[in-house]
């Protein structure tokens, strides 16, 4: 799936290829957490996950990166669902919308294929056992209010949400990114955050970095 903010695209969740989180270093031995790269939202050492399996009261499900091979289920996803995601995922008629053409979708898929080549955001398609069709999405991407490693949004298609793959996905997504990511403060916008709260944090930030560059000038 896409997600146009920013020119991006956003997806969800299976059973995990598991990557140790980084651990919290005990201050009594002195020692630092791993090393971000700069551009990079995780630490050199930690394995992205690539292919992750679950299960759920729905079914089984997997997790694969976005990328031009999964551009036509990707589509066929989110143009189902296009008054739903509107609605209740982008807030906007920006994404996903009537007319979005073929050179947009494929753009949409090499853009996430980039980020995630690039460790700097990491979106996942959330697919059938047999890869034939896509469910939602999920998104692990920076945050740009300060306090949170990371910000995770997912979406799931109209009819999977209305069969409550939603809910049971979320509560996937969680224990996932709790047990497998480097993180050890992620935000929700939507679910464990309100909207209006996030939308307001955010809204600080940028006043505040816009305040910041003012000062620099």
């Amino acid at each position: 799936m896409m997600l146009r903010i920013a020119g991006a695209s956003l997806a969800m969740g299976m059973a995990v290829i598991a990557c140790s989180p980084a651990a919290v270093q005990d201050s009594a031995e002195n020692t630092s957490e791993p090393a971000i790269p700069s551009g990079s939202l995780v630490p050199a050492d930690f394995e992205v996950p690539v292919l992750v399996e679950g299960q759920a009261e729905g079914g089984r499900f997997q997790l694969v990166p976005l990328g031009p091979e999964l551009v036509k289920v990707d589509f066929d996803a989110y143009m189902s669902s296009i008054e739903h995601l509107q609605q209740t995922f982008t807030r906007s008629t920006g994404w996903p919308h009537e007319g979005i053409t073929d050179e947009d979708a494929m753009l949409d898929m090499e853009t996430e294929q980039g980020r995630f080549q690039r460790r700097e955001s990491f979106a996942y398609g959330v697919l059938t056992p047999d890869g034939s069709r896509e469910r939602g999405s999920v998104y692990v991407r920076p945050s740009p209010v300060e306090g949170y490693d990371a910000v995770v949004m997912l979406w799931v298609t109209k009819a999977d949400y209305d069969a409550g793959f939603d809910a049971e996905l979320y509560g996937w997504v969680t224990n996932w990114i709790a047990t497998d990511w480097p993180f050890q403060s992620v935000a929700y916008p939507g679910r464990a955050i309100a909207w209006e709260d996030w939308d307001a944090e955010v809204a600080a930030a940028e006043a505040a970095d816009a305040a910041a560059e003012d000062q620099g000038e």
